[in-house]
């Protein structure tokens, strides 16, 4: 077995590597550019290399450099993690050529398979279903115009050595291929040093679903199951979940021996993914392999008690494969939620800052589930996993220069219902402060009916919230039960407060039991009575709720049980009241005395200021192009500028028919998040 690993990489999943490497005694290698000098997968390795300034393209993608850590650091293998060189086989040759292992599939695999264009042509050729498109090299927009016009539209642009949504464009007319075209060409070539762009059919109303397969140097291939991808935004997968939902065990079987078959023509061996278009009618269509590990690859291992880190370690020192198809068993249901550094209410644009408060949800497995990293027997009732991949840490900064993904929340149980409620509790307890974040959001998945049901496609969040996500609107009884909590913790911190300002005598008399508490438009008049168990707390109906906790005045978290089920509830403190969050939604809750909320009632409400003549920057980012002057007349949808954050292009169009009257910023210029680029009159 190798002694030493370089993990070609940062972040999380070089973090997820290195625990594996460690688990099996192997030593490893982290390489850092300037900006993450400080980074979590730079701490976690038994050494680390410099490598370069903080764009990827001077720094994790330039083979030279990498190549040369790999030498001084004297390792005999090197895992690539994914996206940056994962799939690049020039890397893998360099390797070749040094000696030096690559934890990936052989290179005529990556040069066959990796590429886009080339591995849709060895489908068609080997009897695989495709979606339709042109898979040629397109040279320029009016190419691309011509091509998207002859396939017809929608059509997908997207890069020939893309993932993770990078380089990829849905054009529904002329105009929007032309741009999507060269957004997709700059990205490309930003993201992975290689801007070729090709086109294909962009299917409505498909699940994105794609088989885990796993195949040796010596013949052997099996399938793991496949893992539900739909839930995306951007062609970037959000939520992800394994079984699928919606496949039978005929459909999987079909799709997991083709993708195998499909493996072994190219001589694969490493851990792979075929990805496939799904319809309604189960009928299924291949996209795509991706010869690497996947961002989502935990929810496979959780529900089959596999390691691929590990198995793609194995497999790269050349050992056979110790289990066959027979005896894959997968068990229960697993659901991963990415943690993205995007703020869901400025349109999921990115953010970037300091994390002042990273405190996520304990990883655990309750009950005999796990024994050596493989499940044994039937799950126990009640038993379930929780599970968080992450490269970050409280007191880190998140950066402008690499993929906003903070962290990869999993969780497991016996059944889709538990995992999701698992899950659901996991998000309310997960502390994040400092920059913009969707947890918000993910919260609001776990509980939209569509996705509760299983019937979702990769419309889903472009349906469901066409006009981006404004928070949650929790019903009436939702409400009564953190009204409630919040009148039973508002009295706690008054009884505190009292003591701290020396009125110690009789300070149960000093705190009152009648309160009003108001929060999403609703006041709720309440009697709060307490003893020694909790609180019993009465609305004016005549309901009474039982409140019980262990929170304390200055706890962030309180975990509050409310007439026997547990509300999770993230507390921050305003004035006269509390800020908490629970499942999506973000509340200021004001708890008063009954004389103080009729007079509340009479306070007039504080207007936003008019930002409407002004074009601001929505994230913290570099200015790529502006594309108008001082004086010109723009119509409603023009472009502007354009933004470029987190290796992603954002053009910024008008709102409306205006003239230009100054303009702030310039190509090359780097901005805050709020920054005026522009004025009109």
């Amino acid at each position: 077995m190798f002694k030493k690993i370089l993990i070609a990489n940062r972040g999380e999943i070089a973090c997820r590597v290195i625990k594996t490497a460690r688990k099996m005694g192997i030593q490893t290698v982290a390489i850092y550019s300037d900006a993450d000098r400080q980074a979590l997968h730079v701490q976690m390795a038994d050494e680390a290399i410099h490598i370069g300034p903080p764009p990827a393209n001077q720094s994790y993608i330039v083979i030279d450099k990498v190549m040369a850590a790999i030498k001084e650091s004297g390792a005999e293998a090197v895992h690539p993690g994914y996206g940056f060189l994962s799939e690049n086989p020039k890397f893998a040759q360099a390797l070749e050529a040094a000696g030096v292992a690559f934890v990936g599939p052989p290179v005529k695999a990556i040069e066959a398979m990796g590429d886009k264009i080339t591995s849709k042509k060895i489908a068609q050729e080997a009897g695989v279903s495709t979606v339709p498109g042109y898979m040629g090299l397109i040279e320029d927009a009016e190419e691309a115009v011509k091509i998207s016009n002859q396939i017809g539209y929608p059509v997908m642009i997207k890069a020939s050595a893309g993932g993770g949504g990078k380089g990829m464009r849905i054009a529904w007319n002329d105009t929007e291929a032309r741009e999507g075209f060269q957004s997709s060409k700059n990205e490309a070539a930003n993201s992975f040093g290689d801007d070729r762009i090709f086109i294909e059919k962009f299917v409505t109303q498909p699940r994105h679903i794609e088989i885990q397969v796993l195949c040796d140097a010596h013949g052997n291939g099996i399938y793991l199951g496949e893992r539900e991808c739909s839930i995306q935004r951007r062609n970037q997968k959000v939520v992800e979940e394994a079984p699928s939902p919606f496949l039978d065990e005929a459909t999987r079987k079909a799709m997991g021996e083709q993708a195998v078959a499909l493996a072994k023509a190219v001589g694969y061996a490493s851990a792979g993914t075929v990805e496939f278009i799904v319809d309604g009618q189960k009928n299924f269509y291949f996209l795509e392999m991706n010869t690497r590990l996947q961002v989502e690859h935990p929810v496979t291992e959780l529900i089959t008690g596999v390691d691929l880190v590990e198995q793609m370690i194995r497999v790269a020192n050349g050992e056979p494969l110790t289990m066959t198809q027979d005896d894959v068993k997968l068990t229960g249901w697993a659901i991963e939620n990415r943690l993205y550094a995007e703020d869901p209410y400025r349109n999921f644009l990115p953010s970037i800052g300091r994390l002042i408060r990273y405190r996520p949800p304990e990883e655990m497995a309750s009950g005999p589930l796990l024994v050596n990293g493989k499940w044994q027997g039937e799950a126990p009732e009640g038993g379930h996993a929780v599970r968080n991949d992450t490269g970050v840490y409280e007191g880190g900064e998140i950066s402008m220069y690499y993929d906003p993904m903070i962290a990869k929340l999993c969780t497991w149980a016996p059944t889709r219902a538990e995992a999701i409620e698992h899950m659901r509790n996991a998000l309310d307890g997960f502390e994040l402060e400092g920059i913009g974040h969707n947890l918000p959001f993910l919260s609001a998945v776990m509980d939209h009916p569509k996705f509760v049901s299983g019937d979702m496609t990769t419309a889903f969040i472009a349906e469901e919230y066409p006009e981006g996500f404004d928070g949650v609107d929790l019903p009436v009884e939702a409400l009564r039960k953190i009204a409630a909590s919040a009148a039973a913790m508002y009295r706690v911190a008054e009884i505190r407060r009292t003591r701290i300002s020396g009125r110690m005598d009789n300070h149960e008399r000093k705190v009152g039991e009648d309160w009003v508490v108001s929060l999403q438009g609703e006041s709720f008049p309440v009697t709060v009575k307490a003893d020694q168990g909790g609180s019993s707390v009465a609305f004016e109906d005549g309901a009474v709720l039982r409140v019980a906790s262990g929170w304390t005045p200055g706890d962030q978290l309180a975990e509050i049980d409310v007439d026997g089920g547990k509300l999770v509830l993230k507390v921050g403190k305003i004035s006269g009241g509390f800020r908490l969050r629970t499942r999506g939604a973000d509340l200021k809750v004001h708890v008063r005395t009954p004389r103080a909320a009729e007079l509340a009632a009479l306070m007039p409400e504080k207007l936003p200021p008019d930002t409407s003549k002004l074009l601001l920057c929505p994230m913290p980012g570099l200015i790529v192009k502006v594309n108008v002057e001082v004086g010109d007349e723009v119509q409603e949808g023009q472009p502007l500028c354009t933004v470029e954050a987190m290796k992603m292009e954002n053009i910024l169009r008008a709102e409306k028919k205006a003239i230009v009257s100054k303009i702030n910023a310039a190509a090359g210029d780097s901005l805050a998040v709020d920054d005026v680029i522009m004025e009109f009159e």
